[in-house]
């Protein structure tokens, strides 16, 4: 029989690592259960700078995941590396189902987080890969030397625009509208990097290209004229970055739990509409998603799972 949990995770993304954090200062046995390394979105984020108490010198979305997977660890979390493919909410126990086995536990946290959007362009999914990326992280040094292009106009995209330019030759952000969306400190640092272009009024339509990424088709919104960029023959091939938001991990609920455009509908105390299920971070209906944000909401939600396991 499986070992029955007062708190499961999913997720190991910040509202899932400081959940944990608290659950497990608490002396509840907490099961953490993240497909991926610690992290989730934040591990994808080359730099760092609005979290409070960070490393001044420089910070990684790697290296603040790691310290709080660190402090999880150091209060008896225990961590499953699994994809849950079923979950069952409802009851005085909630189970969950990956390819390892199952879970049980008496209450649970979701912290699925939201994986990236996809721009919207034809052959998309063929370049994935082969041009097109939604990682400046993980893919930025194979466009090294080579002109690359960021598709959206928030502080993500500009973000990794900057950080883009630390290998790409040159750095154009395709946005939909006539002004950036991201923080303005961010936006100041974009417009005075001489390898960074815009485009604006525009969104990228077509992908194209042979073995690899070649060309793209971009369309002004205003106007609807399409204009195709081809990397020069010397180069080959260019890239596409993607920061144009992100979709909610919420298949697993969407029978069980109230949705509103995919995303899981809480409370300010991180209760959702089955008693002993809480949920947090960027999966949840909220105003801002930061990592701040997400730790709060795993705060909130640990104390409370506490308090409800106190009244059963």
């Amino acid at each position: 029989m499986s070992e029955l949990y007062d708190v499961m995770i999913l997720g190991g993304g910040p509202a899932g690592l400081t959940a944990g954090l608290y659950a497990g200062r608490s002396r509840l046995k907490t099961l953490l259960i993240e497909k991926g390394a610690p992290g989730g979105q934040i591990a994808l984020s080359a730099d760092v700078e609005n979290y409070p108490g960070q490393l001044l010198e420089g910070e990684t979305g790697v290296s603040l995941a790691g310290r709080m997977a660190e402090q999880c660890a150091r209060f008896g979390v225990e961590r499953r590396t699994d994809e849950i493919r079923q979950a069952e909410l409802k009851g005085g126990v909630k189970r969950l189902v990956g390819g390892g086995g199952e879970y049980l536990a008496r209450t649970i946290i979701i912290a699925s987080g939201a994986s990236p959007r996809p721009i919207g362009c034809e052959n998309e999914k063929e370049f994935t890969g082969r041009g097109i990326s939604y990682c400046a992280t993980c893919d930025g040094a194979f466009f090294r030397g080579l002109e690359v292009y960021v598709a959206g106009g928030g502080d993500s995209a500009v973000e990794e625009a900057l950080f883009l330019t630390r290998f790409a030759r040159k750095v154009t952000i395709i946005h939909r509208r006539d002004a950036l969306r991201a923080a303005k400190s961010i936006q100041e640092r974009a417009f005075a990097n001489p390898k960074i272009a815009f485009l604006w009024d525009s969104v990228v339509v077509r992908a194209d290209g042979d073995d690899v990424l070649s060309a793209l088709t971009v369309k002004n919104v205003k106007t609807g004229a399409l204009t195709e960029i081809r990397a020069s023959r010397e180069d080959g091939m260019l890239g596409l970055f993607g920061f144009v938001g992100h979709l909610p991990s919420t298949e697993l609920f969407r029978e069980q739990l109230p949705l509103e455009n995919g995303y899981i509908l809480t409370d300010e105390d991180m209760r959702t509409a089955i008693p002993g299920v809480f949920a947090a971070g960027d999966v949840r209906v909220k105003s801002l998603r930061q990592v701040v944000t997400a730790a709060a909401d795993g705060a909130i939600a640990a104390v409370q799972a506490e308090r409800y396991l106190a009244e059963q």
